[in-house]
This record gives structure tokens, C-alpha cells and sequence, in this order.
């Protein structure tokens, strides 16, 4: 039984449609050739940035280990495609494709996942550079090394953001690999119970992955029927119900503490796009080097889910969806709620890239931002309890410490919804993310003078 969590919103009625998902959601994946040129990013995880390994000049080969680094919190690159690299610059390596598409030796492999131990499924897990699929980043094989008990893994196929339908057409149209995906995520982690958690809003996807459990489990016959088997809950739709504190609390009623993590809360929240690429790290041994990307919005001539390699450019995708058929006011990275407007095209798409969107001005029209007027709709809708009216106010004010201490702004999510319903059209979002910068310079800047008194009040000892 699900549990409705506090706040929320219903994104359709500025969008239009299905909250914009009509657009792409019949559009198969559809696998986008190897453009000429790709520039692989450095740092596409939360952690340390990784070096490169490979030289300009160098010849590389699909999937091969570009760079690296010995930071415990980071995951490895690995060429997209085969060819000479061309530079390394801006933070990027980049690769002239000599059309070939040649693995490096030894991939793809062929074995059975269920013979291999934990460690060496972690070791896979790591080794082919997995971080969470749906933004977020995280590097997956520490995440899947809980410092806590947990009971319980959910995979998120909720979806929530207007627009992307990538994780949708991929539970639609490959559900084996993501609940075998699950199953090797049950096994690391020893829990109880696994969940595949989907908006209402999916039916097609709901009833792939039920069909693709029943049938797997009972075709399985090695000892992994101990495994318990993945349920498929629907939830209702309701954004941002794919955030991982309100995806638990549906699930399971628990509430992960402010400020803590979900394994907290007993859990571990895992992207139904990263347990597929898991599925392919360890029965293949295929580095995360291509991903399905939703490119769509109201300015873009073929909206369409598309299966994509790492570092291939906006630009790129946009012209295989057939260009603009409209002047677009906005390009976004991720979605209309979340996600972030792009300067330029020449952007390429890392791991996290859900999706790209295009949109004119009738839908990212906002108007002129105006005095707060207290009317508390900003309050009902966060997911989190905070006041956003105040900290956007705070924000304005440059009130850092108080945002901080009376009014906790590291605890917001970020997930745009004060925004979408404030009446006078304030940039809250926007304010907070500002505010959470100048915390982490406080913080910095305290921890630094913290230090240095120590080092002083030890000279003195001396």
C-alpha cells in the first residue's frame, strides 16, 4: 500500500497534454549512429574528476578505459567510440571516429551473473564506470556499500519530470534487462524485498515488468530463487514523486531524517536506467558508454527517445531529430522542472543526461517577478515542509546564516516546485541555489579558519 507523501504538484496545466509526455512517449528507442566527433567529459559523477590515460594521437577502441583516477568517490570514462583522439581539453577527451565501432579486446562477454560472488559484481559494477542514470550521478558502487542495514531496494521508474519518457520506453521495450538489473542489486545488497516503483501514468511499462519478472524468476534455476522476487507497484501520478526521500516514503511509509541519507531509512534507491546498465556491466562486461536519452519539446521537429553515446553533442541529437521547427527560447538539460538552460548546443551528453529539450516562449514564458505576497502556496507544495517564500526572501536579503540555521536550505531538493506555483512569479529556485553556493563558501571558509587557529594553538604548545 502506497503512502501519498506531503506536497507536490500536478505540472500539466501550464504544459499542456500529459504533462508534455505525449510527445515522445510512442516514439520507440530508436539507436542513433556514432557521430564523427565525440568529447567525453572528464566528470560525470559526483566525486573527484578523473585523468585521462590516453594521449592526443592515441588510437582508442569502443570501450576502453580513457580515465581514471585514484579518488575512492569517482567512476571511470571509457571511449564511445573507436578512433584517434583528437585532443584533450575543456575538460574533455575528444575522439574523431574512424567509423569502425571496434571493442576493445575482450568485450562484449557472455557469462552468467549468477555464478559470480558479490565482490566481483561490485568490481564489474565498478569497473564499467556506473553512476545514477536519473541526474543524480552518484558513482553506483559505493552506493550499493551501505554503511547501514538496509532491507529494501527500489528501483525508480517513476519518471516524474514533464517531458522525458526515456525511462519509460526502456521499461516498455527492454524490461529483462532491468529487472535482471534488480535481481543483481538484490543480490549485492542482501535485502529483503525489491521494488519496482511506477507512476500510474505508465500502464505499458507496468505491465512489461511484471511479464518480465514472472517470467525470469520462474526460468530461473540456478540458486537465485532465494532472490525475492521484484514487485511492480504502481503509484500515483504526482511530481516530484520520482526524489528518492518521497519515492521511500510511498514505498515503505518511512521518512528519511533531514539531512540523512536513504539508508537511514533502511533503503537504496537505484534509476531503472542504471540497474539495466548494471545488468549489461556484469552478464557482458559493457562499460556505460551509451545511455536513452529523451530529445523533445514543442521546438523540436521529431521528438524521440534515443539510445546515445556519451559525448555526443546537443547539437547532434537535436539535427537527427530533424532540427528546430520553431526558434527555441530555451535548450535544457533535464527537464522543465529541474533542469538546467544551456547557453550553447556545443554541450555534449554525459551520463546523467535524461534528457534535452527545446521550448518556445508560449510555454517558457514566466512574466515579470513581483513582491511576495504571502499567499503560502509555495509552503503546500514543498515536499520538503520548508518556507520557500522566506528563503528566496533571505536569498534576496544575502541572509545566508539565517537561511542556514533557522530556515535550512541545504534540506531543499531543488525541485522547482514553489516555483511552478507562485503566483508572483518569483525565482525561488533560483534564489536557494544561490544560497546553498554561498553556505558551502561559509562553510569552507569556516572550516579553514577553524584550522588555521588549531595549527596556531599547536605552534604556541611547541
Amino acid at each position: 500500500m502506497f503512502q501519498r507523501f506531503f506536497g507536490g504538484i500536478h505540472p500539466a496545466g501550464r504544459i499542456g497534454g500529459t504533462e508534455g509526455k505525449e510527445l515522445a512517449r510512442d516514439a520507440a528507442i530508436e539507436a542513433m549512429p556514432a557521430p564523427s566527433v565525440v568529447a567525453i567529459p572528464l566528470s560525470q559523477h559526483i566525486g573527484a574528476p578523473c585523468a585521462p590515460c590516453v594521449k592526443p594521437g592515441e588510437r582508442v577502441l569502443r570501450g576502453q578505459r580513457i580515465a581514471t583516477t585514484e579518488a575512492f568517490l569517482h567512476a571511470d570514462i571509457h571511449a564511445s567510440v573507436a578512433g584517434k583522439v583528437k585532443k584533450i581539453e575543456n575538460g574533455a577527451v575528444v575522439i574523431e571516429s574512424d567509423g569502425t565501432d571496434e571493442w576493445v579486446e575482450g568485450l562484449p562477454l557472455d557469462r552468467d551473473w549468477h555464478a559470480m560472488e558479490k565482490d566481483d559484481l561490485l568490481a564489474a559494477i565498478k569497473d564499467a564506470g556506473i553512476v545514477g542514470m536519473g541526474g543524480a550521478t552518484f558513482p553506483a558502487f559505493v552506493k550499493l556499500q551501505p554503511k547501514k542495514s538496509v532491507d529494501v531496494l527500489i528501483l525508480n521508474g517513476a519518471e516524474c519530470e514533464p517531458y522525458l519518457t526515456a525511462d519509460d520506453r526502456l521499461m516498455r521495450e527492454e524490461p529483462e534487462r532491468v529487472v535482471e538489473g534488480a535481481r543483481i542489486l538484490a543480490r549485492v545488497l542482501s535485502v529483503r524485498r525489491v521494488v519496482l516503483a511506477v507512476e500510474e501514468n505508465k500502464p505499458e511499462a507496468v505491465e512489461a515488468l511484471t511479464k518480465a519478472a514472472d517470467a525470469l524468476v520462474a526460468a530461473d534455476t540456478s540458486l537465485d530463487k532465494s532472490l525475492p522476487k521484484p514487485e511492480v507497484v504502481t503509484l500515483p501520478t504526482r511530481y516530484p514523486q520520482g526524489a528518492e526521500k518521497m519515492l521511500i516514503y510511498a514505498v515503505t511509509g518511512r521518512e528519511v531524517p533531514l539531512g540523512g541519507l536513504p539508508m537511514d531509512a533502511g533503503a537504496v534507491v537505484q534509476n531503472v536506467g542504471t540497474a539495466a546498465a548494471i545488468f549489461d556491466a556484469c552478464a557482458h562486461g559493457i562499460p556505460l558508454i551509451e545511455r536513452i536519452t529523451t530529445v523533445s519539446g514543442d521546438a523540436i521537429q521529431t521528438p524521440k527517445n534515443l539510445r546515445v553515446r556519451i559525448g555526443t553533442s546537443y547539437q547532434d541529437a537535436i539535427d537527427y531529430c530533424g532540427g528546430f521547427s520553431e526558434t527555441p527560447d530555451k535548450i535544457l538539460a533535464g527537464g522543465p522542472m529541474m533542469g538546467r538552460a544551456q547557453e550553447s548546443l556545443d554541450v555534449p551528453i554525459t551520463k546523467g543526461s535524461s534528457g534535452i529539450l527545446a521550448l518556445t516562449r508560449k510555454i517558457t514564458e514566466h512574466g515579470p517577478e513581483l513582491n511576495c505576497i504571502r499567499c503560502g502556496r509555495c509552503v503546500q507544495a514543498c515536499p520538503m515542509g520548508l518556507i520557500p517564500s522566506m528563503l528566496s526572501i533571505l536569498g534576496q536579503r544575502k541572509d545566508v546564516t539565517k537561511a542556514r540555521d533557522d530556515y535550512g536550505v541545504m534540506n531543499c531538493i531543488e525541485c522547482g516546485c514553489c516555483t511552478y506555483v507562485c503566483p508572483a512569479k518569483r525565482n525561488i529556485v533560483q534564489y536557494i541555489r544561490v544560497t546553498k553556493g554561498a553556505v558551502k563558501a561559509l562553510a569552507a571558509k569556516e572550516k579553514a579558519k577553524a584550522q588555521a587557529a588549531a595549527q596556531k594553538k599547536e605552534a604556541a604548545k611547541a
